[in-house]
């Protein structure tokens, strides 16, 4: 156990150095690629069907209100407010609907930018420097802003296909209408099922969290792999107290507060939680029935968690887009790269290459690797998708819309079981929305999109390898210096005879959100190259020191039941 019943300064200490010790660095080794678990199908989301029924219900009306009018050709601009309906499908629907707006204005903005180069200019040089420059962009805010899948991929897909269409300044009008009407039929489609499940988004956020406690709790806090789920359970609790934030739920919202709370026992006191519980609490989630209420905890009344969070300031906008310089150059000079080699190549649409290289950037040079793979082999089998498909498709108009909106389904279906397997489907999905104006020859098609996969792809990674993120290790100083603030702030809290309640909470709410903030950071961090080797042992020893002053602030808020009285209490009351 965490706890022996001492005081809490002398359980957790105030000095810095005896929690943190800083050593030096030792010569860090050189980071691999990784082939092996790259392609490994992992479980599907537990909304994988939210986003798949979205799309279609998004996209086939106004596809099929083209197909009776004869118009396919204008599909690709309504796609653009069509793929709107793929965001925001985690957030709470008050949230969602100021997100889902800001997706359609975004997607907007960015395809007038394309129009408006396409019209004014058919220079091919000049169209992929624009296309870089806007996924530059579309990156960074989505990264920025924590916009969620599918990030800035699909934005980029609309505009930089936008570039190469031909175009007139008095059709851009027109164009950016049908995207706006797609839109805004995107957002009704997004903010519908809150008319059922009011607080959906917030149940399984705390059920998530519930689960990942509960994980947690069944290693002891010792046993095999511990260090991992007491971090996953941390991550997910932070997630869920961020959920209950943007929702401010009432009631309800109080309820899932009170579970929350439990699921932070857990990580205070793994040995004291039954797992079982946890997990039962979170199976009730489920549907619409009654959110579960356990048994009131002494200090529940004085529960200040969403009020401390409303009261902690908020990090700018501006102050989270300095760290994103690396990945925005990265972005932008592999995205012009891979477009000026596909013309070199000869290939009619430098932007499958801009796109391809647009998809690849993750938070390390590690992970871009990763998804280079994953991108690679999903667009090889799926060139050989289309050439399977496309005789069937080329039957007749509605058959080549019915196989679009197919493939949009199984897309969102397939893609968080592993990304490559979801690009099966998107692959053969973009090669058919090429056909909406007029058939085109397979063959050339399948060409140009494996060769434009692995020129995107190769260039890409190379410019992500060639623009260094020393920031990185930077950023992680930082987050160990924030982390370490943040436990001495609590524990100083601790020493005091009686320190405030909200004072309390505040620490503890700081703490646990540096230490979710430390383990991203470092992980981020350890699949960077060319960088100075990092401190992972003061990360360790922060890591430690701070959740030990965690389980000490949820102690002496008096949070904590013996399992004795757990086991008395009633476990549910309507």
């Amino acid at each position: 156990m965490y706890f022996t019943g001492k005081t809490p300064a002398k359980l957790v200490g105030v000095s810095k150095s005896s929690a943190t010790p800083r050593q030096q660095p030792r010569p860090r080794p050189s980071v691999r690629l990784p082939l092996a678990g790259v392609l490994r199908l992992g479980r599907p989301s537990d909304i994988w069907f939210k986003p798949a029924l979205s799309v279609v219900a998004a996209v086939a009306p106004p596809n099929l209100t083209l197909l009776a009018l004869g118009r396919l050709d204008l599909a690709m601009y309504t796609m653009a407010g069509s793929l709107c309906a793929l965001y925001a499908h985690h957030r709470p629907y008050a949230a969602r609907a100021r997100v889902l707006a800001l997706v359609v204005l975004g997607m907007t903005g960015g395809l007038a930018v394309a129009l408006l180069a396409a019209a004014l200019t058919t220079n091919a040089v000049v169209l992929v420097a624009v296309g870089a420059l806007l996924a530059a962009a579309q990156k960074t805010l989505c990264d920025a802003t924590r916009i969620g899948p599918p990030g800035n991929v699909i934005l980029t897909f609309i505009s930089s296909a936008a570039l190469f269409a031909p175009q007139t300044l008095g059709q851009i009008p027109g164009h950016l209408g049908l995207a706006l009407a797609a839109g805004a039929w995107s957002w009704i489609i997004g903010m519908a099922p809150g008319l059922l499940r009011p607080h959906g988004p917030e149940r399984r956020a705390t059920a998530q969290a519930l689960n990942a406690a509960a994980a947690y709790a069944a290693t002891r806090g010792t046993g095999e792999g511990h260090a991992r789920a007491r971090a996953a359970a941390a991550a997910a609790v932070h997630a869920a107290w961020q959920t209950l934030l943007s929702a401010r739920g009432g009631d309800t919202g109080r309820a899932l507060e009170r579970l929350l709370v439990r699921a932070e026992v857990a990580l205070a006191a793994p040995v004291d939680t039954d797992p079982v519980r946890l997990r039962g609490w979170a199976r009730a989630l489920r549907g619409t029935g009654p959110v579960p209420r356990p048994h009131v905890l002494p200090a529940d009344d004085e529960l200040l968690g969403v009020d401390t969070e409303l009261a902690s300031p908020r990090t700018s906008l501006w102050h989270r887009l300095g760290p994103l310089t690396p990945l925005a150059v990265r972005t932008a000079l592999g995205c012009a790269l891979a477009g000026y080699a596909s013309l070199a190549l000869g290939i009619g649409r430098p932007y499958w290459a801009l796109v391809t290289a647009a998809s690849l950037y993750q938070a390390n040079v590690t992970l871009t690797w990763s998804r280079g793979v994953q991108r690679v082999v999903g667009n090889l089998v799926g060139v050989l998708a289309f050439a399977a498909i496309v005789p069937l498709a080329r039957l007749h108009p509605a058959a080549l819309v019915l196989t679009c909106l197919a493939l949009n389904f199984g897309a969102e279906a397939l893609i968080s079981r592993n990304y490559w397997l979801g690009s099966v489907c998107v692959t053969p999905m973009a090669l058919l929305i090429t056909e909406f104006a007029q058939y085109q020859d397979a063959g050339t098609l399948i060409t140009e999109r494996v060769v434009d996969t692995l020129v995107g792809a190769l260039v890409g990674f190379v410019a992500a390898v060639a623009v260094t993120n020393r920031r990185s290790g930077d950023r992680l100083d930082h987050a160990l210096t924030a982390a370490e603030r943040a436990r001495e702030t609590a524990a100083r809290l601790l020493a005091r005879p009686r320190p405030a309640p909200a004072a309390l909470e505040s620490a503890r709410r700081g703490l646990a959100a540096a230490l979710v903030e430390l383990r991203a950071t470092a992980d981020a961090a350890t699949g960077e190259w060319w960088q100075r080797a990092l401190p992972q042992e003061r990360v360790v020893a922060a890591e430690q020191a701070g959740h030990r002053t965690l389980a000490a602030t949820v102690r002496r808020q008096g949070l904590l039941l013996t399992r004795h009285n757990e086991a008395r209490a009633e476990d549910v009351r309507p």
